[in-house]
């Protein structure tokens, strides 16, 4: 039953509710997530931990006017079901439904499109002094969760903010659960004096009238700093220039109501710490809130998801297994994450190998600049990350790892298509972001093997190099007992035919093979895309009608470019069809719906070629 829901479409409807209200409304709309979320698939334990928290701020705060920035976005189920998408909540994550993560072209209150974890308090804070000099009255709050607080970003924006001292708020979404003895009645009683107007009222007057004596000013500010010390972990954002309030119960929602009314009015940039458990209210979730994170469709009234099929293994933990069959036999290996060893096939080696083993945080930066460290004290580190993360490390690659040409290995996870999590996901620019730095090799596998082979190949290699593989499933092949060194830039010819030649780079091999054995085309597999087989592409282009690139990044600066370079700069006018990514940010769906609408796959592909052909 969701008769309090029912009732509510939008925050103006849920701010007529009395406050007592506000409890039997949080279940509602817990009861609401886990059941649309099971039915759907998608983001649930996160949402699950935040449903008071967002209910107070939408209950306080007037949204839209007033805003709140999320970080990341998969906490803010709840807040979709709260602003007008409760009803379309079922096709989240799906193509043509809700955005995985707030989005600012379906709502307005989704006020920052995000994706990327600790961009939030940047946001907030241009917000804030826009309004600031704007002379508005509108508030501006981000919710940021405890990983995510761990990016160097996050404390530039507090140093900033904490600088100019402009009227906002950040809410630290905490629910790592390690400062739970800190959370109690004391301290909740503690959380809202401090941000009470009788407190607040005391501790300014005080400053004033204190500050012709420098000697007493100094002694009750570090008295108040005490105060807080023995009853907060604030320190830190204290000396960063903001009032800290907490750390409170963030599924007590009267509590979290009042102290929100409270530190609404105060000025200056405020932190609230709020402590909040993941998978709150769902056993199962609570007791294994990563392997509920992102969940797929499920039975609620089961205590566990459904078990994995069977199958084939995902490039993901063929990685994870290439890395523990050579830690074994290399002291020197050292494998880093930022924050993603589940997702990066991670977790064995962690275990098996836990000397070897770095999880950097959300510091995509920092992972790359420490691998340098480590590549030049004579260690060989692997950096293990997303393609749409290592975009944040751009400069370190350049300038800490390429220009020194040190010996790091990019194993390049979720490059290609990603699928539901959308266009901050989708890995479409790895290939031509790297490709033109100095002493990089790209390389770029069509199999498990392939994979194996490069990664093993690049490790070897003196020099930064790296392997991009996409998500999912690999092909199936059968692994050889020991990997191959391969020869750099050097392409394998799959098969010959007549007047097309099909160049291929990645996992869309079995899509060009297709294609070939129906138009007789002939196949080759790039492997490399620097160095290039220049030669290859040469002779493909001397011999056929039209040469056709394909790949699974941009085309703009990808693959198919060096292959049109090589030729351009050969003095070959030959036909060349590039087919990859468009010039577009690809929406949400599934990798197979969104490869079919950006014409990825054999049909696609076989009918691009003939409409060329016959232009």
């Amino acid at each position: 039953m969701t008769k309090l829901l029912d009732g509510i479409e939008y925050p103006t409807d849920l701010r007529k509710l009395p406050t007592h209200q506000l409890n039997a409304l949080c279940e509602e709309v817990r009861a609401y997530l886990l059941d649309s979320v099971s039915r759907s698939s998608g983001h649930l334990a996160s949402g699950l931990g935040t449903v008071e928290l967002t209910v107070a701020l939408h209950y306080v705060y007037n949204t839209p006017k007033d805003k709140l920035v999320w970080d990341v976005g998969h906490q803010a189920y709840p807040h979709k079901i709260l602003t007008g998408r409760k009803k379309a909540l079922h096709t989240i994550r799906q193509k043509d439904g809700l955005h995985p993560f707030p989005w600012r072209e379906e709502s307005e209150y989704d006020v920052l499109s995000v994706g990327h974890s600790s961009t939030s308090i940047s946001a907030a804070l241009g917000m804030a002094v826009a309004a600031q000099r704007s002379g508005s009255n509108e508030k501006v709050v981000s919710i940021i969760g405890d990983g995510a607080m761990t990016a160097g970003m996050v404390f530039e924006a507090m140093n900033h903010a904490g600088d100019i001292k402009p009227d906002m708020l950040v809410v630290l979404n905490d629910n790592d659960m390690s400062i739970s003895e800190n959370v109690g009645a004391l301290n909740q009683h503690f959380a809202r004096l401090l941000s009470g107007r009788f407190y607040t009222k005391i501790r300014e007057q005080g400053k004033k009238l204190l500050k012709p004596l420098p000697p007493i000013h100094h002694l009750a500010s570090r008295a108040e700093e005490h105060m807080k010390g023995m009853m907060a972990p604030g320190t830190i954002f204290e000396e960063l220039g903001f009032n800290y309030i907490g750390p409170i119960d963030g599924h007590d929602v009267d509590t979290l109501v009042e102290t929100l009314r409270n530190m609404k009015h105060l000025r200056g940039p405020q932190l609230l710490h709020v402590v909040t458990q993941k998978g709150k209210g769902y056993r199962p979730a609570e007791a294994d809130p990563i392997g509920y994170h992102g969940v797929p469709k499920f039975d609620p009234s089961l205590s566990k998801l459904p078990a994995k099929k069977p199958g084939i293994p995902s490039y993901s933990e063929v990685f994870g297994d290439w890395l523990c069959d050579h830690a074994q036999d290399d002291a020197k290996l050292m494998a880093i994450t930022p924050a993603m060893r589940e997702g990066s096939g991670m977790v064995k080696f962690s275990k098996l190998y836990p000397e070897q083993y770095f999880d950097v945080a959300i510091a995509e930066q920092h992972s790359v600049t420490y691998a340098a460290g480590l590549a030049i004290a004579g260690l060989k580190p692997v950096v293990a990350i997303y393609s749409t993360f290592l975009q944040r490390a751009y400069d370190q690659v350049i300038h800490d790892v390429a220009l020194q040409n040190l010996d790091v290995l990019f194993a390049i996870d979720r490059a290609g298509i990603v699928g539901a999590d959308g266009p901050t996901h989708q890995g479409a620019f790895d290939l031509s972001y790297l490709r033109c730095i100095p002493n990089m090799v790209v390389m770029t596998p069509s199999n498990e093997q392939e994979c194996r082979d490069m990664l093993y190949t690049g490790y070897c290699h003196q020099g930064p190099a790296a392997v991009r593989y996409p998500r999912g499933s690999g092909t199936g092949v059968t692994l050889r007992e020991h990997d191959k060194l391969l020869t750099l830039g050097e392409a394998n010819i799959i098969r010959q035919g007549n007047d097309v030649a099909i160049l291929n780079f990645g996992t869309l091999l079995p899509e060009a093979i297709a294609v070939a054995e129906d138009i007789n085309a002939t196949v080759v597999d790039m492997r490399f895309v620097k160095p290039l087989d220049k030669q290859v592409a040469i002779d493909c282009a001397r011999r056929h009608q039209l040469v056709v690139t394909l790949e699974e990044n941009a085309i703009a600066g990808g693959a198919g470019s060096a292959v049109n370079e090589a030729l351009a700069n050969s003095g070959i006018n030959t036909q060349v069809l590039n087919i990859g990514l468009p010039d577009e940010f690809i929406k949400h769906g599934s990798q197979d719906e969104v490869k079919q609408e950006i014409g990825l796959n054999a049909t696609a592909i076989k009918s691009r070629i003939q409409d060329y052909l016959n232009s």
